[in-house]
């Protein structure tokens, strides 16, 4: 039977802690986590859902109470788990730790776009994809992750600035989804998006722009193979973006309303383009 390498903590400053040090937001908007092959996993049906996945943890930190709970799915991993009270963890991370428990995660490597799409389905080729320009609030990635989970997009493209989907928070507020939908980073945009088109996909940018048709249109004739393209907070896509889409799609709003925030309207826009 394996048995878990639990080290209890006293000192913050304990070297073995160097993955946990300082998590505020403001390290790790930086490429900290990326720079080091790791990513944060946080809470206990994030870090269960990360190791679903196939992910590899280099070593969990966590308060006692959690111990017990977590113990029959980290033992299988034989990496160390690091117990410490819960004011010590605050001072060791920076932060709160009301979830309980952490694990630093070594980074799978991402996939090129064409492997990720013909590998998704379980290797029948992805139909319909969201794509992510430069959407920096890490919430907001998170919430469209687990709106495409939820709502069955096969996959998710990221712009070269848009925020770490693996970054801490996003993969909270995601409830660990950002595991279950494959996604990798474009390298080139928007030249990028032709790729797209290559592998048969129309490229359909979410804006408002004096050609674009509705929502409803796009849904009453769908494309067999459609990727979504959302744009960045407030400016939305940009013009590079919207000129190598095949159409420009909006959604219909009412109230003297424009627009929606992004993670709203990824919400709407994969709800009504289901299969």
């Amino acid at each position: 039977m394996t048995t878990l390498d639990v080290v209890r903590i006293d000192d913050p400053a304990d070297e073995r802690l160097a993955d946990y040090n300082s998590l505020t937001d403001v390290v790790l908007r930086s490429k900290h986590e990326p720079a080091k092959g790791l990513y944060i996993a946080e809470s206990s049906t994030v870090i269960r859902r990360a190791l679903a996945a196939g992910h590899r943890p280099r070593s969990f930190l966590m308060a006692p109470r959690w111990l017990d709970s977590m113990s029959e799915v980290i033992a299988r991993t034989g990496a160390p788990v690091y117990v410490a009270e819960e004011p010590l963890l605050k001072e060791i991370t920076g932060f709160h730790l009301h979830r309980g428990a952490l694990a630093a995660m070594h980074r799978p490597p991402l996939p090129g776009v064409h492997e990720l799409l013909a590998g998704a389905r379980g290797g029948a080729g992805a139909r319909r994809v969201a794509v992510l320009e430069d959407v920096v609030d890490h919430t907001n990635v998170g919430a469209a992750f687990r709106s495409a989970a939820a709502l069955g997009v096969d996959a998710v493209l990221v712009s070269p600035r848009c925020s770490d989907p693996l970054y801490r928070r996003s993969v909270r507020v995601s409830m660990g989804t950002v595991f279950q939908v494959p996604w990798t980073r474009v390298e080139e945009w928007p030249s990028g998006l032709h790729d797209l088109r290559e592998d048969g996909f129309t490229v359909a940018a979410l804006a408002l722009t004096d050609d674009s048709i509705t929502l409803d249109e796009l849904v009453a004739s769908p494309p067999e193979k459609l990727a979504l393209v959302l744009g960045t907070e407030g400016d939305g896509l940009s013009r590079g973006a919207v000129e190598a889409a095949d159409l420009v799609v909006r959604i219909p709003m009412a109230g003297d309303v424009d627009s929606l925030n992004v993670a709203a309207a990824s919400a709407v826009a994969f709800w009504a383009t289901r299969v």
